[in-house]
């Protein structure tokens, strides 16, 4: 029997402001911010009926504590879903709430789900990555990887061997800008629409409320950021201001098949085109976009040209500027991550993937001129992650002609 398989479209997504490891969230537990998101994507919906939803898909990447116990489920249920409404806990480090995407978007093509949540969370002030892990000893004693790959600043260091034209002072460049662009879009209000406000208690402070993202430092400067250590090699290039920070936070978006969306009176703001992932060596983890890119582009027969939209995952400025430079991309090109990334939002890991959909969703809706945009991260131990979307209210026209 043939199966006509669904087009997927991204309904909704929202996220809580981000936090600093042992910041504003060091008292708040890593499901309720899970709990807060779903919440108020079905507050933000409310033609969908909760019934309908059909699984909810919540990564970590350290699954203990407040972030284990199949979180998917436990989110589901202490929302308020229904007790039909089943859930699952998934990971692949930095790339989980990009996965959960993934992974339910075919299940939605398939038939299997009509609506999903998917999302991530990851409160590395509780859980710092890599606690109560157990690795295989025969990684190290038959360098199946090097040990320096187990710390993600190493790699960085040596994504900077491999491409020596990348220096520290282009990367610090890049570090300003992201933080100027995304003090910008505070400003202009593009940010707060895809947060939900936060509860926090502390014994010091007492009750408060996160808004913001904690970790933005919008007086960054190149002085400022040329007196910083290189803590993972001495006279190295990776320092704490050309990188993301140790992180708290949790996304969450609303996936449905088009016809459903429709049905529901949801209106979709991207629509799935294609994916892909890919391995490179662990030791040059921040490589893993080029290759994922490469594919993801390939499965759906575009090029890198047809790209009018990027939201690139800033785990470290190098990493992003070996991807710009494999394609021959300016480190400043406008449809870059035009509202700053990671470097100053900061990067729970697994929960990052929604926020760059959601400010991809942001460009779209800016400029309908834009047809196709990416989303895309390197992912620990070696792996690249990239969505290929379309612009459902595509206005049929290029940039160039729209101006």
């Amino acid at each position: 029997m043939s199966r006509q398989l669904r087009d997927v479209v991204f309904v909704d997504g929202v996220r809580t402001p981000f936090g600093r490891s042992k910041g504003q969230y060091a008292e708040t537990r890593a499901d309720d911010l899970v709990i807060k998101c779903i919440r108020e994507l079905m507050r933000r919906n409310p033609n969908l009926p909760p019934e309908r939803v059909s699984e909810v898909a919540i990564a970590a990447t350290t699954q203990i504590g407040d972030q284990g116990l199949t979180i998917g489920r436990t989110a589901a249920m202490l929302s308020g879903l229904p007790n039909s409404v089943p859930g699952f806990a998934i990971d692949r480090m930095c790339a989980g709430a990009l996965t959960a995407v993934t992974t339910t978007a075919g299940g939605i093509a398939f038939g299997s789900y009509d609506v999903v949540i998917a999302g991530g969370v990851e409160h590395m002030g509780r859980h710092p990555m890599g606690e109560g892990v157990d690795p295989n000893p025969r990684i190290i004693s038959e360098k199946i990887v090097d040990p320096e790959a187990l710390a993600m600043g190493n790699t960085a260091e040596n994504l900077h061997d491999r491409y020596p034209a990348i220096t520290k002072e282009r990367c610090d460049a890049y570090a300003v800008a992201s933080q100027t662009k995304a003090a910008a879009a505070y400003e202009a209000g593009l940010i707060q629409p895809d947060l939900v406000p936060v509860a926090t208690r502390s014994a010091d402070a007492g009750w408060g409320l996160a808004t913001t993202d904690e970790p933005m430092r919008p007086q960054t400067t190149m002085e400022s950021l040329g007196s910083l250590k290189t803590p993972f090699r001495s006279h190295g290039r990776v320092t704490a201001g050309n990188a993301a920070g140790i992180n708290d936070g949790a996304t969450a978006c609303l996936l449905a098949a088009e016809d459903v969306a429709l049905e529901l009176g949801l209106e979709p703001k991207m629509r799935l085109v294609s994916y892909a992932f890919a391995g490179v060596e662990a030791e040059f983890m921040g490589a893993g976009p080029i290759p994922s890119t490469e594919k993801a582009l390939a499965n759906a027969g575009l090029t890198i040209d047809d790209i009018d939209a990027f939201e690139i995952n800033e785990a470290f400025a190098v990493q992003v500027l070996s991807l710009l430079d494999h394609y021959g991309i300016a480190d400043d090109d406008a449809r870059v991550n035009p509202f700053g990334g990671a470097i100053a939002f900061g990067h729970p890991l697994a929960s990052s993937g929604v926020r760059l959909m959601n400010q991809l969703a942001t460009q779209f809706a800016q400029d309908p001129s834009k047809r196709y945009g990416i989303t895309t991260m390197c992912v620990g131990l070696g792996m690249g992650g990239t969505i290929v979307w379309e612009n459902p209210n595509w206005n049929g026209t290029t940039e160039g002609d729209a101006k």
